[in-house]
């Protein structure tokens, strides 16, 4: 019997990476939304890489998933614009799973993007290539999205410069980062953030419930 959307257990473990247009460190990490992008809208992309990952008997492990999000204002004021570009590798299954998850329909840690993007523009296969060269993290969605993201430099240069304990809803714990390349070019925009700030997160999502 297949189950109802929603009432599937899933869960994927990796790491995110993203990068928007703030021109320092993002204040929706330690805000949660309450205080405005640093440019007055938010406009990013993303890469998520699942190193491990099910939905329901489904095996989505090794699978990468590209986003681009748009944001009026406030992140928590909702309104977002979405997309998704899901791995061309994953079977159909995979790729529907992963619709599900990312839209937000399947509830658990991505449910917030049911209640928060009122355009979901949609989801498509596309080549999505998610690298690891030194601590430089690169994303590539065919010609769709070039990324490449990078720690900032702290104090000590083989420490990372991380936000722990928040409450942030991708994983507690955020690698400030900044983006050596974010170039994106899909319905219609036509978005160039080098420079701009970035994130690198390890996740541990699930569902249906939190």
């Amino acid at each position: 019997m297949t189950m109802e959307v929603g009432t599937v257990p899933w869960t994927i473990k990796g790491e995110l990476i993203l990068n928007c247009n703030c021109t320092v460190f993002c204040p929706c990490v330690v805000s949660l939304g309450d205080h405005p992008p640093t440019e007055g809208y938010c406009q990013a992309w993303s890469g998520i890489r699942i190193d491990e990952g099910q939905y329901g008997d489904i095996d989505l492990s090794g699978l990468n998933v590209g986003l681009m999000l748009e944001i009026p204002g406030k992140m928590a004021r909702g309104n977002w614009k979405a997309a998704a570009y899901i791995d061309d590798r994953a079977s159909d299954e995979a790729f529907e799973a992963l619709v599900h998850i990312f839209s937000g329909a399947a509830k658990g840690t991505t449910g917030l993007f049911k209640m928060l993007v009122s355009e979901f523009l949609g989801a498509e296969r596309a080549p999505v290539a998610f690298d690891t060269e030194g601590k430089t993290r690169r994303l590539t969605v065919g010609k769709i999205i070039q990324g490449a993201v990078t720690p900032i430099e702290g104090k000590d240069p083989d420490q990372d410069v991380v936000a722990t304990n928040t409450n942030y809803w991708m994983g507690p714990d955020i690698t400030v980062a900044k983006a050596d390349k974010g170039k994106v070019r899909a319905f219609g925009r036509v978005w160039d953030f080098d420079g701009r700030s970035a994130e690198i997160c390890q996740i541990d999502w699930k569902g249906p419930g939190r």
